[in-house]
């Protein structure tokens, strides 16, 4: 699997976090290692990195791609919710610098066991890495699709796809089942286009996307991993570290917006509280006071950036 990874807003995330020779990062979700690589020039000559990933292709390809650094490069199957485990393990230094990708390759998009592609024929799995650990309790999304209730898989196209056809949707699943399984891919997308008025299909934005975002981060627990990280990695930051985050769709953006405002705060009480009980003291200190975005020049040799939103802040 080809690996070759343009990072998104390479020029913009360097300058701001601005990193110094001798600074230590993790990279969560370390993937073509676009990033990383820049991230390891600006570190040198003796800052280390620790880049995690769920796929293995991706951790093969870095340890070729990193290959120069290796001595300052240690590279570990996981996910980033459990960087904790993983920097212990690995006797990682005190980290100056976190940083998430949380998009998706074209590889991953392109495998053809994965199913997180509406484009192809494929299994209906989902899970990134594939099966985990021992311990890994992810179902995939089939499972999902055809044991969870009706009202279960509306929940989950209305919270995590934002899709306003989740019932109708929701509905011919439950219907489509009985039937038969729903094992594939192209199955899913068939129910979906049942589902949706002619004038949804016509739209800029394929009919499925939504539904199968959300299957997705379903069965991923992107939303949740995302929030019972970012407390952690701020306990885990040096004072002046930061952290960066590159998002693709609203929910993930608002999760880390919402967390950099509250620890931006010194109090968090209720505005009708007219004196402050809740002792919360300011942790962080907002860089990116607004989105950085792709320029249009970006976009056009990347459209990868087109979603893409960073948002940077400092431990104080």
């Amino acid at each position: 699997m080809n690996y070759f990874h343009i990072p998104v807003l390479a020029k913009e995330i360097i300058e701001i976090i601005d990193p110094q020779p001798g600074e230590n990062l993790i990279d969560g979700t370390i993937g073509g290692g676009g990033h990383a690589e820049l991230f390891l020039e600006k570190i040198s000559p003796n800052g280390k990195l620790l880049g995690i990933d769920l796929d293995s292709e991706a951790l093969i390809e870095n340890r070729r791609r990193l290959k120069k650094y290796s001595d300052r490069v240690v590279l570990e199957k996981g996910n980033f919710v459990d960087f904790v485990k993983i920097k212990e393990n690995v006797n990682f230094p005190p980290v100056d610098i976190f940083f998430l990708d949380l998009g998706f390759s074209s590889q991953q998009l392109n495998d053809d066991d994965l199913g997180i592609s509406f484009l192809k024929k494929s299994p209906l799995d989902m899970r990134i890495g594939g099966q985990g650990a021992e311990n890994d309790d992810r179902f995939t999304a089939e499972h999902i699709i055809n044991n969870w209730s009706e009202e279960e898989i509306k929940k989950i196209l209305k919270d995590y796809g934002e899709e306003k056809y989740a019932y109708s949707i929701a509905r011919e699943i439950a219907m489509t089942r009985k039937e038969k399984k729903i094992v594939n891919t192209q199955e899913l997308v068939d129910i979906i286009g049942k589902s949706v008025p002619t004038r949804y299909k016509n739209q800029r934005i394929h009919y499925a996307t939504k539904t199968f975002q959300a299957f997705r981060i379903s069965v991923n627990k992107e939303l949740e991993n995302l929030q019972n990280v970012l407390p952690v990695i701020l306990d885990n930051l040096e004072v002046g570290g930061r952290v960066c985050i590159i998002s693709f769709h609203s929910l993930e953006d608002r999760i880390v917006k919402n967390f950099f405002r509250r620890e931006a705060k010194n109090c968090i009480c209720d505005v009708k509280i007219p004196l402050c009980v809740c002792k919360h003291k300011q942790q962080l200190e907002i860089i990116t006071k607004k989105p950085v975005m792709a320029t249009e020049e970006e976009i056009a040799f990347n459209p990868r950036s087109r979603s893409a939103k960073v948002r940077i802040a400092k431990k104080i």
